[in-house]
């Protein structure tokens, strides 16, 4: 369960760093943006998929629900967040959007096609799986009329919910590419009230490059959008790839094209965590985070290299220093991916993500199924590594679009695992008391740049740039353990990465050799999933130079904040069915967020 937040022995440092506290001088508006919280990953009953697994929730619920609101879980559960959004986006795939509503509907020419009820009626999770493969038959009848109807209502629901200054939402949709199997979505955001009659999909070509320049054709219109890449980790290495979607070089133009469309990636979600994998970062400790292995929704498994973000991030700097282009510069944010049109983002009340398929404990396979003569059996399914995530942070002047829009162009965004750490990270050219003073935000966006930004060659002295990093626990979560710094570089054409740990709780400092945190004792009852008390801390903040810096290096830099380790939900599974944790799942978790990186090195701007 989330503990209440301890008292905050800096208020005043406190309020600066959610932005609470104006400053004055230039820099007045950066200084006073505030962390924002969103969702921008949701399907309703106008997926083709949800409305199989028994989603029959709207877009209209989604939006109520972000707001507070209980709505019902299709096993009829009820669903409610500990505590309101501030943003929102509806993204139900554009391929068949609508399709199985409308072939529901008695009187809908759909609903005369002769598997109309395959589709729409089946009763049992064997039968809807079957329903869900038949996509091939739904490809067939596709109805351009339904899907264009759905999306004007998706826009309208959208509008309806829009509350500047207290409640933003997006119109969006999912376009759902794939490549042998592995993963290619990416979530379209649009920025404000223009938008397109119709949703660019798969259907329309599996091509990414076609969906940005299809983005590029609107933009030229005076709409504007952007694409969020997520669930890297199925992606089989077609995400981040070193070829275009034909196996030719990447260009300039490819760079400038794909960065233009797509400045943002989906980290982590449901379906597992995007940063690293152990076998792409055997040094990071913490590198065995949430990992789904497979590609979507099969038991094929996923190559790792082209997968993760942060090998996506050195891949980019490989590219950089071989033909000057980088189209991996970009920032972070988490997201649900719910199928149940509200997410459960508490380890302890976790109901997954597909509607009936995986609302119980067992069919998640972290509780034993009924057990005969003595023999324990588990349910064998890739759920069971699911994750209780995900988040999208933003830091922005106000709660509206234009504002929480243009931190996703800026790139002053970062992504949590679930619980609403508030992180920041900056890069510059900083006094050694910045940490301790009370104009530090102030300062810190005036001498250098704040998370998605780069600091060019020629930025401030040769020595090594000064990070400001600064994390606050979830008020109603668990207190953090430690802030680090992720480095990656390029070193005689190879990428390297180290892991810095920068701000330690309970009194720790970081070992000069190892750059590690003393063990601060934190641990878990898996009995009752309860935690040491008086351990962690609820705000860590520093000013930090690397020590292994080199003058002209280009590199990238971010901060992850870990919490405390707590039950991870099957463990609560168990807890709550009283059996023993399932052995081979990870027992506890440690929460994160993640900001996005600072780019140190790059030529110089202006």
């Amino acid at each position: 369960m989330r503990k209440p937040l301890a008292k905050l022995a800096r208020a005043t440092r406190t309020a600066l760093v959610l932005g609470l506290c104006a400053a004055a001088g230039a820099t007045a508006q950066e200084a006073d943006r505030r962390a924002l919280f969103g969702d921008l990953h949701v399907h309703t009953r106008y997926s083709f998929d949800a409305f199989i697994f028994g989603t029959r929730t709207t877009p209209d619920d989604a939006y109520e629900f972000a707001k507070g609101k209980a709505i019902e879980h299709p096993a009829g559960l009820e669903l409610q967040l500990d505590r309101p959004l501030d943003f929102l986006a509806v993204t139900d795939h554009a391929n068949y959007l609508g399709m199985l509503e409308a072939m529901s509907q008695p009187g809908h020419p759909l609903s005369k096609l002769d598997r109309a009820a395959d589709l729409t009626q089946a009763r049992t999770i064997a039968e809807k799986r079957r329903a869900f493969r038949s996509g091939a038959y739904v490809r067939q009848h596709r109805d351009l009329d339904v899907i264009r109807s759905a999306w004007k209502r998706t826009v309208e629901a959208a509008e309806r919910h829009n509350d500047p200054g207290n409640f933003t939402t997006f119109s969006a949709y999912e376009y759902t590419s794939s490549r042998d199997g592995g993963n290619l979505h990416r979530n379209v955001i649009f920025r404000d009230s223009s938008v397109p009659d119709y949703p660019f999909g798969r259907l329309d070509s599996a091509n990414p490059e076609d969906l940005w320049m299809w983005m590029d054709d609107l933009r030229s219109r005076g709409i504007e959008a952007l694409a969020i890449p997520h669930n890297s980790n199925g992606s089989d290495g077609h995400m981040f790839q070193l070829v275009n979607f034909a196996g030719e070089p990447i260009d300039a133009a490819y760079a400038e094209t794909r960065m233009r469309n797509e400045p943002l990636v989906e980290v982590t979600q449901v379906k597992g965590t995007s940063d690293t994998h152990p076998f792409l970062s055997p040094n990071d400790e913490w590198a065995d985070f949430e990992i789904m292995p497979y590609r979507i929704a099969q038991w094929n498994k996923s190559r790792p290299r082209g997968s993760y973000a942060r090998d996506a991030y050195l891949r980019g700097l490989k590219l950089q220093a071989e033909l000057g282009v980088n189209p991996y510069r970009f920032g972070l944010v988490g997201a649900s991916d719910t199928h149940n049109g509200g997410a459960s983002l508490d380890e302890s009340n976790f109901v997954a993500k597909v509607g009936i398929l995986d609302a119980t404990a067992e069919l998640r396979g972290s509780v034993p199924m009924a057990s005969e003569e003595g023999v324990t059996a588990y349910n064998d399914t890739y759920y069971k590594t699911w994750s209780a995530s995900g988040l999208a942070g933003v830091w922005a002047e106000e709660n509206t679009r234009e504002s929480i829009y243009g931190a996703f162009r800026r790139k002053e965004t970062f992504a949590t695992s679930g619980p609403r750490i508030v992180v920041r990270f900056f890069a510059g050219d900083y006094p050694d008391d910045l940490a301790t003073r009370d104009d530090v935000v102030e300062v810190a966006y005036a001498e250098g740049v704040p998370m998605g930004g780069e600091l060019p060659a020629g930025s401030g002295a040769a020595a090594a740039p000064a990070f400001l990093v600064w994390a606050l626990q979830d008020p109603l979560g668990t207190p953090l353990q430690r802030v680090q710094v992720i480095k990656g570089w390029s070193e005689g054409g190879q990428a390297k990465e180290q892991v810095f740990d920068v701000a330690c709780s309970d009194g720790g400092t970081p070992d000069p050799e190892t750059h590690r945190c003393p063990d601060n004792g934190a641990e878990v009852d898996l009995s009752d999933c309860s935690i040491t008390p008086d351990r962690g801390a609820s705000e860590l903040v520093a000013r930090w130079q690397d020590p292994d810096f080199e003058s002209g290096q280009h590199a990238f830099y971010y901060l992850r904040a870990l919490e405390n380790p707590t039950c991870r939900w099957s463990t609560w599974d168990a807890v709550k069915a009283g059996v023993a944790p399932r052995p081979e799942l990870q027992a506890t978790i440690q929460e994160r967020a993640w900001s996005s990186p600072i780019w140190v090195g790059g030529p110089p701007t202006g």
